[in-house]
């Protein structure tokens, strides 16, 4: 009897360590797992600052719809909150025993909570009750609202959003506000949550695309979208994604190099020609054998508000590389009048926007503040454009030069090229005068 209490008190001990052990086990990997969400997750969404925001609040704040915590409060935004609660039945109750869809959704959402608080770049002032709430009503809301974009059999008859095409525009415009955005995860576990028709075999990221393909770049026919980072933080960085440069050649965000350049039709007059790099990423610019190559870029009626809020999410985030920020630094040095704009249209540079050069030329002047710019990633490409010119009359000199060292001529030939190029020169010069003088008579 004392050797089988003593075995079973061994025993006891033994399981009482194992025991502890799997505790500690667990309790580092949500040590791991918490830090990795800090460092990758926490104030991905932040309030803009008010220098970058006074006097364009509307380019910044939701005139329609309020997504997230920041402007949930304000009164002019309260009417849609029963359209977003109509969306919200109508998505849960497609299918039979809605409430156990809620059940699960609102299990899920108190799990992701403290990892949805820390996205936000301030304390969030809501009871635990209210915060999932209002991600469960807002992520619902935009989940079918992307369905009934998608499938139009899906819309009611008398839809608030799709028989206006001026509220369609406020919601695509609120939705890709910096400030009134929902963690993106959120919207995932929701998305495999609540009960999606059967015609819908789309991701979650192809239905963003599709409710925004008219700001993107590039439309994607084919799915799924490829090139994207393993994670995406909220709508508006999906977008920026098709924004970023593919290629890094000619992109150094520090250094000594200049961040001066011309404007294009001097760039023209310099014999650089500025051509359409017929590539879908805008910020792909390069230099090559005297062009400077810049992809297309849509000018439509939400220019101005992504572009703002694009630089706002690289300005307000330290860790976000300031691509964005240096494309527009860059086309405000491109764009200085409408001659400007007008060559950038004639070279499919500019799509869209004919009759608004004015606005065009204003458009990147107004777009950012005075901010850092030791990030600024065309500071090769400039130093590359502005030596061209420099480089091709030290070619010109070399070619002479090689001309009186290497003929057999010597200063005969050296005197005949400098003849013939002053031969060359004057021809066009008379040419040139004799065409004025015939038109203008």
């Amino acid at each position: 009897m004392e050797i089988c209490s003593r075995s079973l008190e061994k025993n006891a001990i033994q399981r009482d360590h194992v025991s502890i052990e799997i505790v500690n086990e667990d309790s580092l990997v949500s040590s791991i797992k918490s830090k990795m969400d800090h460092l990758s997750l926490s104030h991905c969404i932040s309030r803009v600052a008010e220098e970058i925001s006074k006097g364009f609040e509307e380019k910044y704040y939701p005139s329609l719809v309020s997504i997230g915590p920041f402007h949930r409060d304000r009164d002019t935004l309260k009417v849609m909150e029963d359209c977003k609660w109509r969306y919200f039945n109508t998505l849960l109750s497609r299918k039979q025993n809605a409430e156990l869809f809620v059940d699960s959704c609102v299990r899920t959402l108190r799990h992701v909570e403290q990892k949805a608080r820390k996205f936000y770049g301030e304390e969030i002032n809501m009871g635990s009750d209210h915060f999932v709430e209002m991600m469960l009503l807002d992520g619902c809301f935009i989940i079918e609202l992307f369905l009934e974009n998608a499938f139009k059999n899906l819309r009611r008859r008398d839809d608030p959003f799709f028989i206006a095409y001026n509220n369609l525009f406020k919601l695509k415009c609120d939705l890709i506000l910096f400030e009134n955005q929902l963690p993106f995860f959120v919207l995932e576990h929701l998305f495999h949550l609540v009960p999606i028709p059967k015609q819908c075999n789309f991701s979650l990221i192809e239905l963003s695309l599709l409710f925004f393909k008219n700001l993107i770049p590039k439309e994607y026919p084919h799915f799924p979208p490829k090139n994207f980072a393993p994670q995406t933080h909220h709508l508006l960085d999906l977008i920026r994604q098709h924004y970023l440069p593919t290629s890094h050649e000619t992109l150094s965000p520090s250094g000594e190099g200049q961040m001066h350049i011309h404007n294009a039709t001097h760039l023209s007059t310099l014999g650089i020609k500025v051509g359409n790099a017929l590539d879908h990423t805008p910020l792909n610019v390069s230099f090559y054998k005297g062009e400077l190559y810049i992809p297309p870029l849509k000018i439509h009626g939400y220019t101005e508000t992504l572009f703002r809020n694009l630089i706002a999410m690289e300005i307000c985030d330290p860790r976000c590389s300031k691509h964005v920020t240096s494309y527009a630094i860059l086309m405000d040095r491109l764009i200085r009048s409408k001659r400007d704009v007008r060559l950038l249209h004639k070279q499919e540079i500019l799509i869209g926007g004919h009759d608004k050069e004015g606005e065009i030329v204003m458009l990147f002047k107004k777009l950012y503040v005075d901010i850092n710019l030791k990030e600024f990633y065309y500071r090769g490409l400039c130093e590359q454009v502005n030596v061209y010119p420099e480089s091709r009359k030290q070619g010109w000199g070399q070619s002479i030069r090689h001309i009186y060292h290497r003929t057999h001529l010597g200063a005969a030939g050296f005197s005949l090229a400098v003849l013939l190029l002053v031969l060359f020169f004057s021809g066009v010069l008379f040419s040139v005068i004799s065409f004025l003088l015939h038109h203008f008579q």
